[in-house]
């Protein structure tokens, strides 16, 4: 685990500038189309290629492809993952191929289902132009996972880098230039979406490619690819069953209003962040590491790197948790407040943003879980407990939707995380009873001291902002610029002197970023 800390530092460091740049293209989508009908249709366009993308590549053809490719390495050395990744490579080319045609062909004809609003058939126009993105980020996610088994995580954590790079340029640049309507300007978005993807999948190709890859368009049914196919069939129904959570939830939030929608995804993505500057860099390099163990049938100390991943990950979400959702307000307004955003926008997503944030140390533990049971090729038990969230999850919104609108939406997808978290936990134990989670006790609580102690410095600075007599927006730019730093400070200063569990691991990380690595450089 010790040597895998280098790689969770460098591909945090990476998620946090794919996640400034993320907020920045949000910002720029946000003041340019504001929250109207016009870039909802467009958000519940791309959910259709994202969710198929999740169901053959990201999802369950990830995890069955892992764990394989590491026997693959350990059997037949390096040449032998080469010849597996071409033949998975030409599997998800035909039928993510076949896929976008269907798509195409199906979504071209929505005009033939006369009486819907307009916002509708828009939507089903723009998911013509974005499927062949499906094709595009499966391939990449192929590519990316190849060289995550051989211990090269960069160039996959540059990923959505070249997505949000893409997305800012094309809108930024030509679609102001070039496009004379506000639809003219979403049609450049998509062309944003199809230039990041190329980029996506192009980078780490190349990087196989001077590895020694030599791509082969190959469609054998060899033993490992069989086994892959098994092993995904009961992950898609598991992917199949969040993904349809999750667009089920959108959809629904665009027929209430021409807001709802942009408002989730907007929070969402906010939420995102520390999920993905360090959630999903402590699961995508502990992944490989347990899976390891499993082909080895070391479960000790499977269950040894699980226990310090998940400690990695609630010692920063559970703060960030918090954090957000005390600073929602000014954050909110600063970054969306502009252009064709209004108050009344950054009050609503401030809302959302505080309730929604209740789930992501949940939804961060459930991340590393489920891979858990991956690496264990057990891809049953998420699919079984991801059919009782989804109950959950429909359940809830069906019974709020009507009192509360788009905040029952959020209220039952953060319920039925929490039952997740708890219900996947149980199972993992049962299986694996080396795999439970007693030793956190002393750091959780540890944690939960410190996470009290940030609280009440933010909501002290809160407090006392008003007094500094400065305008709004600088009253909000203070609040995050300045209290955030020294919440952080506070967090982390309470961490230290109470002796956190891992905090040699987490120095390890630590000095490996650019700013904190230095000040901690010159006190060593």
């Amino acid at each position: 685990m010790s040597k895998s800390l280098k790689s969770i530092g460098v591909i945090s460091f990476l998620t946090v500038v794919s996640r400034v740049l993320a907020l920045v293209r949000d910002s720029l989508a946000f003041a340019i189309f504001g929250s109207g009908w016009l870039y909802s249709a467009f958000l519940t366009a791309f959910i259709l290629p994202n969710l198929f993308r999740r169901l053959l590549a990201e999802g369950s053809m990830t995890a069955a492809f892992v764990p394989t490719l590491q026997e693959e390495l350990h059997a037949n050395g390096k040449e032998g993952t080469f010849r597996l990744l071409s033949k998975v490579a030409s599997w998800l080319l035909v039928v993510t191929g076949a896929l976008v045609g269907l798509a195409a062909l199906l979504f071209s004809q929505s005009r033939l289902l006369s009486g819907h609003d307009e916002k509708w058939y828009l939507a089903a126009d723009l998911a013509v132009l974005l499927f062949p993105y499906l094709s595009l980020i499966s391939l990449a996610a192929a590519c990316s996972a190849a060289l995550n088994v051989h211990q090269h995580f960069v160039e996959p954590a540059l990923s959505p880098i070249w997505l949000n790079l893409a997305m800012i340029g094309t809108l930024a640049g030509a679609g102001l230039h070039f496009a004379h309507t506000p639809l003219g300007e979403v049609h450049w978005l998509c062309a944003g979406v199809l230039l990041g993807g190329f980029l996506q999948m192009a980078v780490p190709a190349a990087v196989l490619i001077n590895m020694g890859w030599r791509p082969t368009f190959d469609l054998g049914l060899s033993p490992r690819v069989r086994e892959i196919a098994l092993l995904m069939t009961p992950g898609i129904f598991g992917t199949a069953i969040y993904q349809i959570n999750f667009s089920v939830s959108r959809f629904i939030a665009f027929s209430l209003d021409d807001s709802s929608v942009t408002y989730l995804y907007t929070v969402n993505r906010l939420m995102e962040f520390p999920i993905g500057v360090f959630a999903v860099a402590v699961s995508t390099v502990v992944y490989p590491l347990i899976a390891a163990h499993a082909v080895k049938g070391d479960f000790r100390s499977m269950a040894s790197d699980f226990q310090k991943g998940i400690r990695l990950i609630l010692i920063i979400n559970v703060p960030a948790a918090v954090g957000l959702a005390l600073i929602s307000g000014p954050l909110i307004r600063l970054i969306y407040m502009h252009g064709h955003g209004t108050a009344e926008d950054a009050h609503r997503m401030a809302l959302l943003l505080s309730l929604m944030v209740i789930g992501l140390p949940f939804f961060s533990v459930v991340n590393l879980t489920v891979r858990a049971f991956y690496a264990v090729k057990d891809t049953k038990t998420p699919v079984r407990v991801a059919l009782i969230d989804f109950g959950i999850n429909i359940g809830v919104t069906l019974l709020l939707i009507h009192w509360l609108g788009v905040v029952g939406i959020v209220v039952a997808s953060t319920t039925a995380i929490i039952a997740q978290t708890f219900l996947l936990g149980r199972a993992l134990v049962r299986r694996l009873p080396e795999m439970h989670l007693s030793p956190l006790i002393p750091s959780v609580g540890k944690v939960a001291g410190g996470t009290a102690l940030m609280a009440i410095v933010v909501a002290g600075g809160l407090r006392l902002l008003p007094l500094l007599g400065l305008q709004a927006r600088g009253t909000d730019l203070v609040s995050v610029a300045v209290l955030v730093p020294l919440a952080v400070g506070a967090y982390g200063l309470s961490l230290w002197l109470m002796r956190i569990e891992g905090r040699d691991d987490l120095e390890a990380i630590l000095i490996r970023l650019p700013v904190l690595g230095r000040l901690l450089r010159s006190r060593l």
